[in-house]
């Protein structure tokens, strides 16, 4: 029996659903193909895990759905699930991937502060003069 586990990630106000199966190395990303990304540099950062891993990668078909956030913190999102995945199917990736970057494994669930009334930024005051 092959179970579909899914894996979630967290970055702002992105969020990221994975699954992994046996496959040929094909990573598909809201049912596209992973190539298809459309900013360069949330490209490279999207590769990161499977350049860390080698060829171990090819082995397995990817697929995420992700929602919410800007370009750059849905392609953390989208490394996070990808590492998720690979360290959970090869046990010996946890470790290469935690000396490379933790937050490929452990969510970054800080958020941005809402900006306050009458004011504005979140903190900024206005300037106030005494004469």
């Amino acid at each position: 029996m092959n179970k579909n586990i899914i894996f979630i990630a967290k970055r702002k106000t992105a969020m990221a659903y994975g699954s992994i199966k046996e496959g040929s190395g094909r990573i598909y990303i809201n049912n596209k193909s992973f190539e298809g990304w459309p900013d360069k540099m949330g490209r490279l950062m999207i590769k990161e895990p499977l350049v860390l891993s080698g060829d171990i990668y090819k082995k397995y078909d990817i697929e995420v759905r992700v929602s919410g956030g800007g370009n750059m913190s849905r392609a953390q999102t989208i490394r996070a699930v990808i590492a998720k995945a690979l360290s959970k199917k090869e046990k010996s990736l946890k470790k290469i991937f935690l000396e490379y970057d933790r937050t490929l494994l452990v969510d970054d669930k800080r958020q941005t502060e809402p900006q306050k009334p009458y004011r504005s930024a979140a903190r900024a005051l206005r300037q106030t003069s005494y004469r």
